[in-house]
C-alpha cells in the first residue's frame, strides 16, 4: 500500500483490508496439496467478499490455471477486465447470456438436456464452437445432471460434437459432505462420480479435465483431485470447517481484515439501555464505544450480545442488538477516543477475532461473514506485487477493475512470473 493510498482511507468509516500476498500464499498451499492437478480458483461472489478482480489477479499469478464463477455476469466481468485464461462458469437459467460467453471463450456447463440445447442453438448462432462441461448430479441434489438422465445427455453431447457446434471440455460434479471427514457420502459420491466419466467415456467423450474437489476436498481427499481442483473459500484463508481444521493447521491465511473507526465514545451511569430493545443494560458507570458498522455492512444481527470485537488492545463483545448502521461495546473501566480503531476481524495475529470466531458467534459459517460484507465498506487491496507499468493497480478499492490476466499474469496461457 502506498502513502497516497493509505492516506485515502485514513478516515474511512469501515473497512476491508485485502492481502492479496496471503491470496497468492494460499492458493500455493492448495497446489502443493494437489500436485498432480491444475488448480481453480473460485472468484465467485466477489471473490467471497475479498474483490474478486484482484483476487482473480493474484490466484493468476500464484498458479491458478482456471478461474471459477457461478454466474454469467461474473464470467464476463471477468473478461472484461482482461484475463483471458481457462475460466468456468456453472449457474444458467433459460435464455441465459449463452453467445456472449461463448463469444468470449467461457467453458459454459450443461446439467441437463435444456441447458445443452441452448448451448448449441447459440454456438450456431455465432458460428462458434462452444466450450461445454457436463455436470453430474452425484449426490448433492442441486443443479447437474441426474443419473438417469447421463447417458442421454452424453449421448447429445457427442452428436454436438460430431456437428462441431461444441467441444466438450469437462465433466465435474460437487461434493456434499467433504467437510465432515469419514462421511459415507463422500465414497458414494466419489464412486457415482467415476460411474459417469466411465459412462463418459463408453459414450466417446474424451474431456480435458475432470473435477470433484472443492476446498475440503483439495486439503484432505487427495482420491477426489484427479486432473483439476476448485478451492473457493480456501483460496481466501479460511478453513472449510473445524472439522477439517483450523487455517492455521492446514497452511492458510486468511486475507481479509474488517475494521472501522470508532464513531463515539462516552461515559453513561448504571442501569443506562443500550440499542434497540435495551436487551443490554449498563451494570455500572462504564464506558460505551460506538462502532459505525451494522447489518446493513454485513455486520450478521444474528451475533448481537455475542460478537466479538477487538478495541483497545482487549477483546469486547457486542452490547445489545446490532442497528443496521452500528453497534455498541462496553468498554468498561478502560479508555478510548472517536477514531480508534475496532477490528471485527482478521488473521488473529494481533489478538483480533477471526471469521471463524463470527461464525460461531452468530451460528452460521465462515463463508458467510466474508461473503457479506457490504458494498459500502470499501476493500483495500494490498500486497500487490504487479508494477504499474505491468498493468498492475496497486491498492484497489471497491469497484476498481484491473487488466487481470492481460498482463502476462496468466499462469498456463501465456506463463506466469512465478
Amino acid at each position: 500500500m502506498n502513502d497516497q493510498s493509505a492516506a485515502a482511507h485514513a478516515h474511512v468509516r469501515a473497512r476491508a483490508e485485502i492481502d492479496l500476498g496471503a491470496v497468492r500464499d494460499n492458493v500455493r498451499a492448495l497446489r502443493a496439496r494437489a500436485p498432480g492437478a491444475e488448480l481453480m480458483a473460485v472468484v465467485k461472489a466477489d471473490g467471497y467478499g475479498h474483490g474478486m478482480l484482484p483476487c482473480a489477479r493474484a490466484a493468476r499469478r500464484a498458479g491458478a490455471t482456471w478461474l471459477g464463477a457461478a454466474v454469467p455476469e461474473e464470467a464476463l466481468a471477468l473478461r472484461a477486465a482482461g484475463d483471458r485464461g481457462r475460466l468456468l462458469c456453472w449457474l444458467w437459467t433459460p435464455g441465459g447470456p449463452w453467445r456472449e460467453a461463448i463469444e468470449a471463450d467461457v467453458d459454459v456447463t450443461a446439467g441437463g438436456a435444456w441447458a445443452l440445447d441452448e448451448i448449441v442453438a447459440a454456438a450456431r448462432a455465432c458460428g462458434r464452437t462452444a466450450r461445454v462441461q457436463l455436470k453430474a448430479d452425484t449426490g448433492l441434489g442441486r443443479n447437474g445432471c441426474p443419473p438417469a438422465d447421463w447417458p442421454d445427455l452424453v449421448a447429445a453431447a457427442r452428436a454436438a460434437e460430431a456437428e462441431g457446434t461444441v467441444r466438450v471440455t469437462g465433466v465435474w460434479s460437487h461434493l456434499a459432505r467433504a467437510d465432515e471427514p469419514g462421511d459415507p457420502s463422500i465414497a458414494a459420491q466419489l464412486d457415482a462420480f467415476r460411474e459417469a466419466l466411465a459412462t463418459a467415456e463408453r459414450g466417446g467423450l474424451t474431456p480435458e479435465v475432470r473435477h470433484l474437489a472443492n476446498s475440503a476436498a483439495t486439503l484432505t481427499l487427495p482420491e477426489t483431485h484427479f486432473d483439476l481442483v476448485r478451492p473457493g473459500v480456501s483460496v481466501y484463508g479460511l478453513a472449510p470447517s473445524p472439522e477439517v481444521g483450523t487455517a492455521a493447521d492446514l497452511g492458510l491465511r486468511p486475507a481479509m481484515t474488517f475494521s472501522a473507526s470508532l464513531a463515539q465514545v462516552k461515559r453513561v451511569p448504571a442501569g443506562h439501555g443500550v440499542s434497540y430493545g435495551h436487551t443490554y443494560t449498563t451494570q455500572g458507570e462504564t464506558t460505551l464505544a460506538l462502532v459505525p458498522a451494522g447489518y446493513g455492512d454485513g455486520v450478521p444481527r444474528h451475533a448481537s450480545g455475542t460478537g466479538p470485537v477487538l478495541v483497545g488492545g482487549k477483546l469486547r463483545t457486542i452490547a445489545g442488538r446490532v442497528a443496521m448502521d452500528q453497534f455498541v461495546v462496553d468498554l468498561g473501566g478502560d479508555t478510548a477516543h472517536a477514531g480508534d480503531e475496532a477490528v471485527l476481524f482478521g488473521p488473529g495475529d494481533r489478538g483480533e477475532p477471526t471469521a471463524a470466531d463470527w461464525a460461531r458467534a452468530a451460528g452460521t459459517i465462515a463463508y458467510e461473514i466474508v461473503t457479506r460484507v457490504g458494498a459500502r465498506v470499501p476493500r483495500l487491496h494490498v500486497g500487490d506485487d504487479v508494477p504499474a507499468a505491468a498493468g498492475g493497480h496497486g491498492a484497489r478499492g471497491a469497484g476498481d477493475t484491473t487488466g487481470d490476466g492481460g498482463t502476462g499474469d496468466r499462469a498456463g496461457t501465456e506463463g506466469s512470473p512465478e
